[in-house]
């Protein structure tokens, strides 16, 4: 399974006016396609901070100290506030704490649920042409390249098939396009006269003249070859019957003749939309070239032909040149890779060297950097995450290193003169002063090298993983996919997302969050929904652009237990159907149980136990996670809940060891000097305690953990799959 995002090393403080406060402090997690993700702790853990980095909204106090956060194939820090917004809420959305202080509370509900898709609706447009056409560009100088070397007549050939492929790709937008606003106008007609139909059933038909006029105007839109063709004629004959019918009952009060030709308009709508939809891409090439018109025949029929035409014409042969240019450039890059590893592990000798001369080291970051951007294949359509953040990577690890260089000396004079300071005048008092001498932020140069190297050497193992797997790629089924990839943005450059078909979206959003009477609440305001109705707004709004990953910052935290549930089954069921990958925020370890894939531990900014959910229900091995175990309510047992004694510590002054020692009862002497690096207990299950080194005393958790547990696998049938 591909993982959707990758956090490596996150490091990020605050500027205060006591110092500078470390909240995240060196976190990688990754999340994988379709995948949930729950990141658990007190408050203050970094929890919350973490997922604003994600999504780019940090406080401006903040710094970023380190770190990567990699998301198809682009460090989210690194990239510009231009293109962070193309990312946020369309590619990753957002589910915050409170609901209401989410929402504008003097704009209608619709408008807020329609606002981002129209506007992220003509960006994706924008980005989608912009991807097709440089695509198709590389594609044809790649073709040339590889099928047409030395022959021009056939590199013009391959040209024109190129120029032919944008051309025909015209035509097939244009009959899309054509299609889908007919389809929409009658998803919004049926959803329209289904309303007509109740609020005339309620008697409460108030606003008949511009609803059915709305109805008529959309019902006609409808009208289109493969949409309403053969009913288009009674379709005109139901629309002016509709109009007398509704002039008429306006006097009279008799709805009946009204919700008779309401009934048959949708009728026909209904049976329209249920049809087979055409190929249009091979209905384009077929109208732009063929100089023939289209064969009177079935869908599914003309389909086959259009297909069949297509490829005996075109696209077979089109396909052949596009693998043998995928191949070729495949092995052009190939090769350079195998270089680029020999150079990566020569590298290291030189990052890892005592001492660093700066010069030295820019000329080799810019050879580097240039040999990797060159083994870069431009015909993946795949983005390779690791190959495309190296430079971003690698330079970033390089500057910690040489501005903590310089950083280290004036923290140190600073430290030494403000500590003369305070002991001259201790020394006048007689005794300590009411203030401390912040500790001099000393950058741990060792720790940077190490981040250096770690770089170097992720790329070079991703290279050396690619190689070995050289045969057994399938440049037939790459070839479909490019044309796949190029239709797809062709056909995102087609879909233009309207004021009435937001409006549609927005309604099916509020149905599938469980919203009761969309049309009514589409338009009301916050103040008039209850908190969880608020709640299911907001997440509607999240879901508007169709998100790749959907971050909850404590969805459930302003909401009563039973709501909770409703809310957490309802993120559950939306992840299931559309496939999201989901990063769950909370600090109740209960709350997950259910729900997430995996689940990190968090504390004092710091991951301490990862795994599966199985791993921390049932295998718990963190003393913080037994403490967080024990504070959850069971209703299997009336026995006294034990509370995490004391506070989180001030991470201004973070503590030289593990920063739970104070609070932890099965504390060593090593907690309090060391910090504890992340053991392995096993492939998907880590945690960060002395307790798990070789030499440590044996410690089992508490017994209201094993308790639980075991009531837990009892409750499951005895099988720890829960």
């Amino acid at each position: 399974m591909a993982n959707k995002l990758e956090v490596r090393n996150l490091r990020i403080s605050f500027r205060t006016v006591s110092g500078k406060l470390q909240a995240v402090r060196d976190i990688s997690f990754d999340l994988k396609d379709g995948e949930t993700l729950a990141i658990v702790g007190e408050s203050g853990s970094g929890k919350s901070v973490t997922s604003k980095a994600i999504l780019g909204i940090l406080a401006g106090n903040a710094i970023i100290d380190g770190g990567e956060i990699i998301y198809d194939g682009r460090d989210l820090l690194k990239i510009p506030e231009d293109e962070f917004y193309k990312i946020r809420g369309d590619k990753i959305a957002m589910i915050f704490q409170d609901p209401l202080s989410s929402l504008n509370p003097i704009m209608r509900i619709g408008k807020q649920l329609t606002e981002a898709m129209i506007l992220k609706g003509k960006a994706r447009q924008k980005s989608c042409r912009k991807a097709f056409n440089e695509y198709l560009a590389r594609l044809e100088k790649a073709m040339i390249k590889s099928n047409a070397a030395n022959d021009p007549e056939k590199a013009r050939s391959i040209s024109e098939k190129c120029k032919n492929f944008d051309k025909f790709e015209g035509t097939h937008l244009k009959l899309e396009t054509a299609y889908n606003s007919a389809v929409n106008n009658a998803n919004e007609a049926i959803a329209e006269i289904e309303n007509a139909l109740f609020l005339i059933e309620k008697n409460a038909f108030k606003d008949e003249k511009n609803i059915i006029s709305n109805i008529c105007e959309l019902s006609l839109g409808t009208v289109n070859d493969y949409v309403v063709s053969d009913d288009s004629a009674e379709l005109h004959t139901l629309v002016s019957s509709l109009k007398t019918a509704a002039s008429a009952s306006k006097k009279s009060g008799n709805y009946d003749e009204v919700t008779a030709n309401l009934n048959k308009i949708n009728e026909i709508l209904k049976a329209a939309i249920a049809k087979e939809m055409p190929n249009f891409f091979s209905m384009g090439y077929y109208l732009t070239f063929s100089g023939e018109p289209l064969p009177d025949l079935p869908v599914s029929e003309l389909n086959q032909f259009l297909r069949k035409y297509l490829d005996d014409n075109y696209m077979l042969e089109f396909i052949e040149y596009v693998e043998n240019a995928l191949r070729d450039s495949a092995k052009e890059h190939l090769v350079k890779k195998e270089a680029v590893v020999k150079e990566l592990k020569e590298s290291l000798n030189t990052f890892r060297a005592d001492v660093y001369s700066r010069p030295e080291i820019d000329t080799l970051v810019n050879k580097l950097v240039k040999d990797v951007h060159d083994s870069i294949d431009p015909m993946e359509i795949n983005r390779d995450s690791t190959a495309y953040t190296f430079e971003s990577s690698l330079r970033s690890a390089v500057e910690v290193y040489f501005n903590g260089e310089k950083q280290n000396v004036v923290e140190t004079k600073r430290y030494e003169k403000q500590k003369a300071s305070y002991d001259r005048k201790a020394a006048r008092a007689g005794g300590e002063l009411s203030w401390k001498v912040t500790p001099a932020a000393i950058v741990d140069l060792q720790l940077a090298k190490d981040n250096i190297c770690t770089i170097i050497i992720r790329l070079t193992e991703h290279y050396e993983e690619l190689l070995a797997q050289k045969d057994q790629r399938d440049y037939g089924e790459e070839a479909v996919a490019v044309i796949d990839y190029l239709k797809l943005n062709a056909s995102g450059f087609a879909n233009k997302v309207t004021r009435r078909l937001a409006k549609l979206r927005a309604l099916k959003l509020m149905e599938e969050v469980g919203i009761p009477e969309p049309r009514k609440r589409y338009r009301q305001y916050p103040f008039e929904f209850s908190g969880g109705m608020r709640q299911r707004i907001v997440i509607a709004i999240a879901l508007a652009a169709n998100p790749d990953i959907l971050i909850c910052d404590e969805p459930t935290t302003a909401l009563d237990v039973t709501i909770q549930a409703q809310i957490l089954e309802l993120i559950n069921k939306l992840k299931k159907e559309r496939n999201l990958s989901i990063i769950f925020i909370t600090h109740d370890l209960g709350v997950v149980a259910n729900m997430a894939d995996k689940i990190a531990v968090m504390y004092a900014g710091k991951i301490v136990e990862y795994g599966t959910s199985r791993d921390v229900f049932y295998s718990p091995a963190h003393p913080y996670t037994w403490a967080l175990l024990s504070s959850m309510p069971d209703l299997d047992t009336n026995e006294k809940l034990e509370a995490i004694p004391g506070t989180p510590p001030n991470m201004i002054y973070p503590p030289v060891g593990d920063a739970f020692a104070e609070r932890n009862k099965f504390a060593l002497k090593i907690d309090f000097e060391k910090q504890p690096p992340m053991f392995r207990i096993s492939d998907t299950h880590s945690a960060a305690t002395w307790l798990l080194h070789p030499d440590a005393p044996h410690v089992d958790p508490p017994k209201i953990v094993t308790e639980r547990i075991a009531r837990s696998k009892k409750n499951a049938g005895g099988d720890s799959n829960g």
